[in-house]
């Protein structure tokens, strides 16, 4: 006989998880008496959010599923947006959550929440346990929808009662489950007519998303398109998926895509989508994307084909798979004629900052860790400005190296989720590269960085401002800087700031990582970068990095909300 809480570590077991991420509270207290004597690495965060954070950047750094434990009520719901995350992108967690015991559901007790009404909508799918005998399969099941088909996050909620109760059940083998049955392999016929549109185009273009890197299928892309001879797209969560080293890569597409990029699907005439959905970040205007191209797409998820664009040429199947089957029929094809003009557009465009600057800019100092980190490094960012820039100017070669919230974009993600990256894959050095808005939203999570000696790098651009705000609003609101400036100098007259020294920082970065035991640093001029960047990467410990960055630059290319790939602004002069 074993109790519910013995079953839920033993499914973890069965599981292959290794590492564990939470926080305990009243309702699930039995969970964490066992789990004190399992076999497990636990990490003690500090906030809910930070658990769900770190299962995420754990899972995408190596592959493996996410694990995170949190009690009922505040605890449930503070995982949420972390869910959110990790379903918007795909990301496979699953979370063992606490509940009131069974005969005081719905009774508003204490801590009570409906927490599997709450995440249906941020989940793949969740249980809320009622019977103890059914807890076996339910952890089999939760770990099998998380990592197969799309995917994504599988929520367990488990009364208090369930979780003392005890049981014979035992469930072995892989779980049945009648109403999920993702399509592994691609129809035959399809990717014989997807390798047919391949051969006879004269300007064919791949466009890489997510599903390539979630896939594992990142070989059989790149072999396909050296073979082939289509230059590959990515989107921001396929940076990696193709090296951008390689001279059929356009890197990033979209609304601060590459001009390239851009350009090349307004006139390709195939586009390929691989494990991409089409999000709106990438089409811009839907009326005019690809306009004189034909639009195959391969996903895992039937749901996503032409959701959003019109698909010709849909392919349902597991990516390696399809891809591996793709390889057995394309032909090598001469499309230099294509491959030049993408080059002179590359040649053309290239991401660029004002290099003669005697402001320290954010794109140098991103710059400067791809050169110190020899671009081998786990990246790890929040969201706004510093997201873009760090896509434009550092250039991933390998899947599971760029690690970022895209769907959700999520601002406090960077942190936490490079704690769970770096625990994940103690053979990489991890570095954040955060903003000083962002990094606030889960600054605590340093402790557990610093608890664990983990090398985690943690670069603050440091520019005043909620950075993609100020740069909407400087652009399409008449600059009117309504809440976007986190400094005293130039905020609204209603936004009051009592006592405050024109100039001065807030909160004080380096103050603050030492308080949590960390090593903080400041850079203010461009000759510091680089030893303080060297300093970090080879601490045994996290290193804060915050760096004073022009308070006001912006990030290009942009294509404004609503316009088409073609209408891209390069510039504010």
């Amino acid at each position: 006989m074993r109790t519910g809480a013995q079953c839920v570590i033993d499914g973890l077991k069965d599981a292959g998880v290794t590492t564990v991420f939470g926080l305990p509270g009243g309702a699930v207290l039995d969970l964490f008496d066992t789990l004190s004597r399992a076999p497990f690495e636990f990490v003690l965060v500090r906030h809910e959010q930070g658990a769900a954070h770190m299962a995420d950047g754990y899972a995408r750094a190596t592959g493996r599923t996410g694990v995170c434990m949190v009690t009922s009520g505040p605890g449930a719901t503070n995982t949420v947006t972390g869910l959110a995350t990790a379903h918007m992108d795909g990301v496979p967690i699953v979370c063992v959550t606490g509940q009131v015991p069974s005969h005081m559901i719905g009774n508003d007790a204490f801590q009570e929440a409906d927490t599997v009404g709450i995440t249906r909508a941020v989940t793949k799918h969740n249980y809320l346990v009622r019977n103890v005998d059914d807890l076996p399969r339910i952890m089999a099941e939760a770990f099998k929808i998380a990592r197969t088909g799309r995917p994504g996050p599988v929520l367990i909620d488990i009364p208090k009662d369930v979780q003392r109760a005890k049981t014979a059940a035992v469930f072995t083998g892989d779980p049945d489950i009648r109403s999920y049955k993702p399509m592994e392999r691609g129809h035959p016929k399809q990717i014989t007519r997807l390798a047919q549109a391949i051969n006879k185009a004269r300007k064919p273009l791949f466009l890489v998303g997510g599903g390539v890197i979630a896939g594992e299928a990142s070989a059989e892309l790149t072999e396909l398109a050296r073979k082939a001879g289509v230059p590959v797209a990515t989107t921001l969560l396929g940076l990696g998926a193709f090296p951008e080293t390689d001279p059929l890569a356009l890197r990033m597409v979209g609304m601060h895509g590459f001009v390239a990029a851009n350009r090349a699907i307004s006139a390709c005439d195939l586009l390929v989508s691989v494990g991409a959905r089409f999000d709106d970040r990438v089409t811009g205007k839907i009326s005019e994307f690809a306009p004189h191209a034909t639009i195959a797409h391969i996903d895992i998820d039937p749901s996503a084909i032409s959701k959003s664009v019109e698909t010709h040429i849909p392919v349902v199947g597991h990516v390696k798979q399809v891809l591996q089957a793709l390889l057995l029929e394309v032909q090598s094809v001469d499309r230099s004629g294509w491959l030049t003009q993408l080059d002179e557009w590359k040649k053309q465009s290239p991401a660029a900052y004002d290099v003669h600057s005697k402001v320290l800019l954010p794109q140098f100092v991103i710059e400067k860790i791809y050169e110190v980190s020899k671009g081998n490094a786990i990246v790890v960012t929040d969201v706004g400005q510093h997201q873009m820039w760090s896509a434009h100017f550092y250039k991933y070669t390998q899947p599971r190296t760029f690690l970022s919230s895209g769907g959700l974009g999520t601002m406090g993600f960077g942190l936490p989720a490079a704690i769970g990256a770096q625990l994940g894959r103690p053979d990489k050095r991890v570095v954040t590269i955060c903003g000083d808005g962002g990094i606030q939203m889960n600054f605590q999570e340093l402790v557990v960085a610093v608890e664990h000696k983990l090398p985690v790098a943690v670069v603050i651009l440091n520019n005043g401002r909620l950075g993609m705000v100020r740069q909407w609003q400087e652009m399409f609101y008449a600059k009117q800087y309504s809440a976007s400036i986190l400094t005293p100098d130039g905020r609204p007259a209603n936004e009051r700031m009592a006592d405050a020294k024109p100039g001065k920082y807030l909160p004080d970065f380096v103050m603050m990582a030492e308080a949590h035991g960390a090593l903080g640093l400041r850079v203010t001029r461009q000759e510091e970068v680089v030893k303080a960047l060297e300093k970090a990467f080879t601490a045994t410990g996290p290193v804060v990095v915050e760096c004073i960055v022009a308070p006001e630059e912006n990030v290009y290319p942009m294509v404004p909300p609503g316009a088409s790939l073609t209408e891209m602004i390069q510039s504010m002069a």
